[in-house]
């Protein structure tokens, strides 16, 4: 299997966009941030506009925000809007593939591992992946204001 370079950073970018979704960030914050090149992530950013999952704005106050809430925007989303297809096989869909004699059943194999790859991406929200908010640090402050 493959994961390609435009999937990971489209993930990635979404990722750092979701950590504060009130505030616009920059093509260049989110490539430094994530260690991306960054014409490579301003193309990527390109596909995901046009997929609805980002949105942007032009001018000093600027920047990409989420196109809609990061609980349900899926990796599969993410991947289909840069790649199309999950899985192919010498660049073309599993759909219609058929093979003769004792390789038959092997078709059948490969859409199944998409078909699980999809549903493990279908299932994972951007949110899902954010790190849970400090609540530990929030309860000791709360522990400490009743000791005193």
């Amino acid at each position: 299997m493959h994961i390609s370079a435009k999937a990971d950073y489209a993930m990635r970018a979404l990722l750092e966009l979701a950590r504060e979704p009130a505030r616009p960030l920059t093509c260049e914050a989110v490539a430094s941030s994530q260690q991306i090149p960054f014409r490579f992530l301003k193309s990527v950013v390109g596909e995901l506009r046009r997929a609805g999952l980002v949105r942007s704005q032009r001018g000093c106050e600027g920047g990409y925000w989420l196109g809609r809430p990061a609980d349900e925007i899926t990796l599969l989303d993410v991947a289909r809007a840069v790649d199309g297809e999950l899985i192919t096989l010498r660049g073309e869909s599993l759909a219609g593939l058929d093979y003769p004699g004792p390789a038959s059943g092997l078709p059948g194999v490969w859409r199944q591992v998409e078909a699980d790859a999809a549903a493990v991406l279908g299932g994972t929200t951007i949110a899902a992946l954010l790190p849970a908010p400090a609540e530990a640090g929030a309860g000791a402050e709360l522990s400490g204001k009743g000791a005193a």
